[in-house]
């Protein structure tokens, strides 16, 4: 197998084959039973402990597992890593929004489709509305993701796509980028509940994701598509996003809001944050 894979979930773990290894991190919605055996729960190659400071350690169990190994979701190679964060550059739950956004982008029929990404990581999302197309100015505050999104665009066949790897604070940017007069035919943002921008500004969800919003309608071009708005933060449930998209999308849009799920082999739905899908209606 060289994808990704939920093999069970359960004691707020959860147990995922990537690519040729087998990994449990931590999962604090995963409050039941696991189904498969203790002993399959232990023929793992790492496991992550969380730390209270959000930090964590990787406990190796397999020395030969590699700093770097690739695994292909939905024709996108994704370049896998340890983070400290426990982190593996890839977010599973995002994977049915990856469908969504490249058939609203090759339905719309639009030429040059502009696509915002913000908060952008590792880039699946972006390389998702690349393939399909689009021009993505991919957002991030880190070099490092913005990096990694890089080496998995080159790892996809995609380094040659229309995409802008843009390091910077996002609301700053976002604020350029009215004085400049740009704007989108589609925006993506998976906001942190907290979070730094390049220059150490200060990200809190619960403060600036409002402002931004409503500094959002700006960039929204004449025959602008869609918003995908998704999150993992304490409250921000499917239907709290759906809330905050109505009161900057026009009247003339639909909204699907559900919770992201990944499924794993037992037949459980593991919740993975909630996201909401605004997108105009003819």
């Amino acid at each position: 197998m060289n994808s990704y894979q939920l093999l069970d979930s359960g004691y707020f773990q959860k147990l995922e084959q990537i690519g040729p290894y087998k990994v449990v991190r931590q999962a604090p919605n995963a409050v039941w039973k696991p189904k498969l055996s203790q002993k399959q729960w232990q023929d793992v190659d790492a496991i992550f402990t969380r730390k209270s400071s959000g930090r964590g350690d990787w406990k190796i169990l397999n020395k030969k597992l590699p700093e770097l190994w690739p695994i292909e979701v939905q024709g996108i190679n994704f370049n896998i890593r340890l983070t400290s964060f426990g982190h593996l550059g890839i977010f599973a739950e995002q994977e049915s929004n990856w469908n969504l956004l490249k058939k609203v982008i090759q339905d719309s029929k639009i030429q040059d489709f502009k696509v915002l990404n913000l908060f952008a990581y590792t880039g699946g999302s972006t390389l998702a509305c690349a393939t399909a197309g689009a021009d993505v100015v991919h957002l991030d505050a880190s070099k490092t993701s913005n990096q990694w999104a890089k080496e998995n665009a080159n790892s996809s066949g995609l380094a040659d796509a229309n995409v802008r790897y843009i390091t910077d604070d996002v609301v700053s940017f976002v604020q350029r980028e009215i004085r400049r007069g740009n704007k989108y035919h589609g925006i993506i943002l998976d906001p942190p509940s907290f979070g730094r921008g390049d220059r150490k500004q200060v990200w809190k969800i619960e403060e600036h994701l409002i402002p931004l919003l409503d500094q959002l309608k700006q960039l929204l071009e004449d025959n602008f598509k869609f918003i995908l708005l998704s999150s993992h933060s304490p409250g921000y449930t499917p239907i709290s996003l759906e809330n905050l998209l109505k009161e900057i999308m026009p009247k003339n849009s639909e909204y699907l809001s559900e919770e992201m799920l990944i499924h794993d082999t037992t037949g459980k739905s593991l919740p993975s944050g909630a996201y909401c899908f605004a997108q105009i209606t003819n």
